[in-house]
């Protein structure tokens, strides 16, 4: 999926190995509407690209479960679980030429982690949020809320976002070793991957039924590493369930790779170690050709392999297996009940 899912991936991980260690502007006037896209026949191609509405917002929730086997050399298995859930509003603010402006907004998080039976939650749309852990609650305390203005280029792909330094300000009021780390990992071009409705399902050009196409990148997290990935997309027509959504198949391949540099807000270091996609099997989207975004879309990766890890002068081999299931749902209602 996007970056910013992957960055959840990551958040899971660096979660299990601490754990381990530890054992041890105004509207314009409204534009016309566009015309609906018509139902495709098995002749003719789509390319599956957003369609906004000025002023007309839309909502999405994306929910990332992990589940992680941690074993450390010497010691004992670990077992991790771990949710979290996102809700975005996407705001179409206005139109120059063939590109859009829109306004990109984080309205709440819930988040779920359940590290040998010690459980930490999070619920932003509760009337108790609290996560018996300060930081934790002053992290997404100051990350609701947050806002991006994302230009989309005449082919309707994230060409540039605004708000970054704010919300790494936001973020590292509590800490700023945490500042200096969130800069390595949210860079201008991990928010651009981040700010894509449509999680990097757009080919380009359009596709016909039975039509695949793949789309790599390589996605630098610092101090955490780096992964290669590579998406096969293949459009498969019309959902069988569903007949008036199409149906994508998706699957992932990932790569991680160490990092080069060290910095400051880690409690330990990856020095080396590999971790590849083990049976990628297929996911799919549901696109709703009449508004343009994916009606739903599910995806699981599975990753297994070793990292060498240093905390202060101790180097310890960790094993690694782990199941990241993503899924995006997108609606014209808020999901994020008003209080």
């Amino acid at each position: 999926m996007n970056r910013f899912l992957t960055i959840g991936f990551v958040a899971a991980a660096l979660a299990g190995l601490a754990m381990a260690q530890d054992t041890k502007p105004a509207p314009k006037p409204e534009d016309p509407k566009p015309a609906p896209t018509p139902a495709p026949t098995a002749t003719d191609k789509l390319k599956f690209e957003p369609i906004f509405e000025l002023n007309k917002p839309f909502f999405q929730q994306v929910t990332t479960d992990v589940e992680q086997t941690v074993k450390v050399q010497g010691g004992n298995e670990l077992k991790l679980k771990h949710s979290q859930t996102f809700y975005f509003k996407w705001e179409p603010l206005k139109k120059d030429d063939k590109k859009w402006t829109v306004k990109l907004t984080i309205r709440g998080i819930k988040l779920k982690v359940d590290v040998a039976n010690n459980p930490v939650n999070y619920d932003s749309t509760s009337d108790q949020p609290n996560a018996n852990n300060p930081g934790l609650n002053d992290f997404f305390k100051n990350l609701i809320g947050s806002d991006f203005t994302v230009v989309f280029n005449e082919n309707l792909q994230p060409e540039k976002v605004e708000g970054q330094d704010a919300l790494l300000k936001n973020l590292g009021t509590a800490n700023q070793q945490m500042e200096q780390l969130l800069k390595k990992i949210l860079t201008a071009e991990a928010l651009k991957e981040m700010s894509d409705p449509l999680a990097g399902l757009t080919p380009g050009v359009a596709k016909g039924v039975g039509e695949a196409w793949e789309k790599s990148s390589s996605m630098k997290l610092g101090p955490i590493g780096e992964y290669d990935r590579k998406l096969k997309f293949t459009y498969k027509g019309k959902d069988p369930e569903q007949k008036e959504f199409e149906r994508i198949d998706v699957t992932a391949e990932l790569k991680y790779k160490a990092p080069t540099d060290a910095v400051d807000g880690l409690l330990f270091r990856i020095k080396s170690g590999e971790l590849n996609t083990q049976n990628p099997k297929a996911g799919y989207f549901l696109f709703d050709t009449k508004t343009g975004r994916i009606l739903k879309s599910e995806l699981a990766v599975t990753m297994t392999g070793s990292l060498n890890v240093a905390v202060g002068t101790t180097e310890t081999v960790v094993q690694l297996n782990q199941t990241q299931t993503t899924t995006i749902q997108s609606s014209d209602k808020d999901y994020v009940d008003k209080k």
